[in-house]
């Protein structure tokens, strides 16, 4: 709804846990800086207004982290397409592999913590 209003198509976009990733077509009419403070400020107020609960959970901090990055796209289009796309699914094996290990699976013995 908000990228409606500011006439911006989105492409491919993923929600993950801690972040989302979006590939979006901004008319040249808009900044990418302000469109992106616009989300990221109209997009809280919506949040905390379907969430009450999370308003008093962040209270004055910011909902949004303050940073995002932004690249151009030309020719490789459909190779960040896909990436978005399966980010989700990446992140899901990314947090598998950087589970701690508790037993060892090959000896089966718990393993030392090194302090």
């Amino acid at each position: 709804m908000l990228c409606k209003r500011k006439g911006v198509k989105i492409v491919e976009a993923e929600i993950c846990p801690d972040h989302v990733h979006m590939l979006v077509e901004i008319p040249p009419s808009i900044s990418v800086s302000y469109f992106v403070g616009y989300l990221k400020g109209k997009s809280t107020l919506m949040i905390f207004e379907r969430h009450a609960n999370l308003k008093y959970k962040y209270g004055n901090r910011h909902f949004w982290c303050r940073g995002y990055y932004v690249d151009t796209v030309g020719k490789n289009a459909k190779k960040i397409q896909e990436y978005i796309a399966n980010q989700l699914q990446d992140d899901l094996e990314y947090d598998q592999m950087t589970l701690k290990e508790y037993i060892d699976p090959f000896t089966g013995e718990p393993v030392k913590r090194n302090k």
